[in-house]
Parts: C-alpha cells; structure tokens; sequence
C-alpha cells in the first residue's frame, strides 16, 4: 500500500511515528506538505499537483495530520483526495466539524450527549446577560481556534472574565464560554479512538499553579481504564463527528462524565509515552483493514 501522510514535516513526533509503522508493515510512505498542494478545477475530476507534479492517484490512502491554522486548505486537499477515491483516516467533513468547536459541541449536544454548558456569542453589548445566562464565575473562555491548551483562560470574578472578553471583542476573536467543573480538579481522560475501537487511554493532571491539563502546558499523564461510560461516551462521539481515527477529552463531574472536545489530528506522544500502546500501529491496521475492503 502507498500512504501519504499530509503533515508539514517528518520531523513531528506523531507522524515520525506512523511513518515508522507504516515502514515496518512493508508500506510505502512519503510525506506530501498539503500547504504546497494545488487543485486544479474544471476538467473532468479535480486534480492535486505538488511542485508541479500530478499526485491525484499517486498514492492508496491518506493520513491527515493537519495544523489548525492551515486547517480550511489542508480540509480543500483532503475532499480533493476523497472526490478521487482515495482513503482517508479523516474525512474532510468530519475534520472541518472538528475543528469548529461550536459546531462540533452542537453536534454532541444534539445526539444527547452530555457536555459542560456553553455559550457563545459575537455580541459584546451583553456580556453582562452572558454571565448571567452561564451561572457568574468562574468560568472557562475558550478561542474557538485554540489547541494544546493555548486560548484556554479561567475567568476566576466576573470582573476578569469582563475584562477578558472585552479585549476579545476588540481582537474579533471566535470564543465561547463554559461552565467551570472545579471537581474535574485539574484533570481530564484522553481516549485514542480508531475505527471504533478505544486503543488507548490516559489521565492528564495540571502542573502546580495552572488548571489545564494539557501536556504541552507540562502537565503529566497515566495511563487509565475507562469506564464503561466514558467508553461509550469516546466512541459514540468520534462516531458522530465522522471520524476514523480520534483524540476524545472527557472530564469528571458530578453529573458524571462530560466530553470537552473532539481531536481530528490528536498527537501520539503523550499517549503512547503514558500507556506503552503502539496507537500509530493502530492507525496503520485501520488503513490495512478499510483500503482492503475497498479492493486496492
């Protein structure tokens, strides 16, 4: 089989990673940089070029592994690749889903399950009702573009929470609000799902002085055994978002679990450092398995 991994450099741990795998299961795989891909529209099917070459049907599945904040052309690339045929870990509808926080929590929200409350708004004249409707501080205000924590901030008075969303508005920053779960205690569950099936698992702790329990910001991680409703809670939302493979973030809260967001592109690092699960040799079994059916 011949992979294309979608990533911006070899050099990342996760798609190092599946490269590896990839490799060993005797596939061949090459690193195409979606930012240099090109489309080509209207003649006959759409055509994706890369430094002046046709790779249209050059390669039997893709592995998107695409950055937020070249996430619109990476998404074009993808549905380009799919109108050709070709396999994706993610389909391009399911990562644009994903990336839009709003649009995604709407989503899981509609099928039932069960999320902190959130709000959102563009309108900066009723911050005050906004508060109000939310329940006062504390509160979580999230940049609807943020990841690995970053745009995370913890409005602990209405006052910072007010002064915070101001200088949003005035940003024209996409945020949204959420209710702040202070039993979560600074952790939260990450699952790894791949076609349907949670691979791996890991509980995440803040570092002292921070309440996010994102690695990147130096928090730490174990590995963990979900519940049986945190499981169907993690495969249920990857499912429902349309995704292959996922990174799933739930809390725990008195009401019981709550998802917090869905990964299109969830990194491999931390959960396999954590929990000693091969997940990109995971991914590659999925490929495996779908490109198989498909008679490739």
């Amino acid at each position: 089989m011949d992979i294309a991994l979608l990533s911006v450099s070899m050099n990342v741990y996760s798609t190092k990673r599946i490269a590896e795998e990839a490799q060993l299961s005797g596939h061949y795989v090459e690193q195409v940089d979606h930012t240099k891909c090109a489309v080509l529209l209207g003649e006959g099917k759409p055509k994706i070029f890369m430094d002046g070459e046709d790779i249209t049907h050059a390669f039997d599945a893709i592995v998107p592994r695409i950055g937020t904040k070249v996430s619109r052309h990476g998404v074009a690339i993808v549905k380009q690749f799919e109108m050709n045929g070709i396999f994706s870990t993610a389909k391009a509808m399911a990562i644009d889903r994903a990336r839009n926080k709003v649009r995604a929590l709407q989503i899981l929200s509609r099928k039932g399950l069960p999320i902190p409350r959130t709000l959102f708004s563009i309108d900066p004249g009723s911050l005050d009702r906004q508060l109000d409707i939310l329940g006062g501080a504390p509160l979580i205000i999230k940049i609807q573009e943020g990841t690995q924590g970053m745009g995370v901030i913890l409005a602990e008075s209405i006052k910072s929470a007010k002064s915070i969303l101001e200088t949003f508005y005035k940003m024209n920053a996409n945020m949204l609000l959420q209710e702040y779960i202070a039993e979560s205690n600074g952790q939260d569950i990450r699952a790894i799902v791949v076609g349907q099936k949670v691979v791996a698992s890991m509980r995440r702790s803040c570092q002292v002085g921070d309440f996010r329990s994102n690695m990147h910001r130096g928090g730490s991680a174990e590995a963990v055994i979900l519940t049986p409703r945190q499981r169907f809670l993690a495969l249920n939302a990857t499912k429902h978002l349309g995704l292959g493979v996922a990174g799933v973030d739930m809390i725990v809260s008195k009401k019981g679990p709550l998802l917090l967001e869905v990964n299109a592109s969830p990194g491999l690092q931390g959960i396999e450092t954590a929990t000693g699960v091969n997940v990109a040799g995971e991914i590659i079994k999925f490929l495996e398995k779908n490109v198989r059916r498909k008679g490739k």
